[in-house]
């Protein structure tokens, strides 16, 4: 747990000096009032209740005429309140740091245009082929975006559909 929270204040060191656990920890406390479980307990809350709309939504596909358009709404609401999720263990500004940095601002900016452009095409334009389109998008985007966070998957990723389309 303790290797958990240095990682995520940005301390990645491996001390065991006690001085340095406390400034951590104080680190930690100065950049949100709230205690480290109900940290966990609210990124566990958004990353349940964001797969709980995606489900919702695609559930509502089986719904004639504007299923499309309820599961672009529930798809789209799963994923802003999955991506905040992580707002709870880094903090707002720590969180907006690291997704406009150089690996994944590209990524970043791809998946909320594609979720906004979902929501619009669903709710102002009314097109469905364009709403499953740009659904498809945000699904790769922020699966690209995901993909961001764990060393060395994109790589894995590029390798394995290069050796395959190849």
């Amino acid at each position: 747990m303790d290797k958990l929270r240095r990682a995520l204040a940005g301390n990645d060191s491996e001390t065991n000096s006690a001085d340095e656990e406390q400034g951590i920890t104080a680190q930690i406390r100065d950049a949100s009032s709230l205690s480290w479980s109900t940290r966990i307990q609210g990124f566990l809350f958004c990353f349940v209740l964001g797969f709980v709309l995606s489900i919702l939504g695609s559930i509502c596909l089986a719904i004639p005429g504007k299923g499309w358009k309820l599961f672009a709404i529930f798809y789209s609401l799963g994923n802003i309140t999955s991506m905040s999720s992580t707002l709870f263990l880094m903090g707002p500004i720590k969180q907006i740091k690291k997704m406009f940095n150089e690996t994944r601002y590209l990524a970043t900016i791809t998946a909320i245009l594609f979720l906004v452009l979902t929501m619009v095409s669903a709710l102002v334009w009314k097109k469905t082929l364009l709403t499953i389109l740009f659904c498809i998008i945000q699904f790769l985007a922020m699966t690209w975006y995901s993909l961001s966070y764990i060393p060395y998957a994109r790589d894995a990723v590029k390798k394995t559909l290069s050796s395959c389309l190849c």
